[in-house]
């Protein structure tokens, strides 16, 4: 019987200087450091809006050779957003911040790139109601964003699920 999984609950990475990975992770996404293990030089973040324990884990291993981009292992993280809106944010975000790699549409969902100072890359997205997937139920074109056109027909338009929302103090 297969593994069932419901999502991805979390991603852990290995970087250079955690200190410096901390950082980027809490000034463009926004994430809060949850907890610490400084026997393994490691820190959880969690994202504002979310339910979870942690999102990401950071684990320091001091620095190393870049990974030649194509090789075996990881190629990026995808992280959703629940508007069209909060993706032209993220893209504004990106490029402040020098981290911005690039932006595609992939039919049903649209994508911002960019990349830790780690050279870890990541995806930004925002995916189209499910009942509007249409021709890309079963396909997932790379092709060029339009994101004026797409905020012109999808402003407003919350599709990530149930969020959870941080309470007010």
């Amino acid at each position: 019987m297969p593994v069932s999984p419901v999502r991805l609950n979390h991603a852990v990475l290995f970087v250079a200087d955690l200190a410096r990975s901390e950082r980027f992770y809490t000034e463009v996404f926004g994430m809060e450091v949850v907890a610490r293990e400084p026997r393994a030089n490691a820190a959880f973040l969690r994202l504002p809006r979310s339910g979870n324990h942690h999102d990401l884990g950071l684990f320091g291993v001091g620095e190393q050779g870049p990974r030649r981009r194509g090789a075996i292992g990881l190629y990026h993280l995808a992280w959703q957003l629940d508007t069209i809106d909060e993706l032209v944010e993220a893209r504004a975000t990106l490029v402040a911040a020098g981290a911005f790699t690039g932006e595609s549409s992939h039919g049903a969902t649209k994508s911002v790139y960019g990349a830790d100072p780690d050279g870890n890359e990541f995806e930004i997205m925002w995916m189209l109601p499910r009942e509007s997937w249409g021709e890309f139920e079963n396909a997932a074109p790379v092709e060029r964003l339009d994101l004026a056109a797409d905020v012109e027909r999808w402003t407003g338009v919350r599709s990530a699920g149930r969020i959870v929302q941080e309470e007010v103090r």
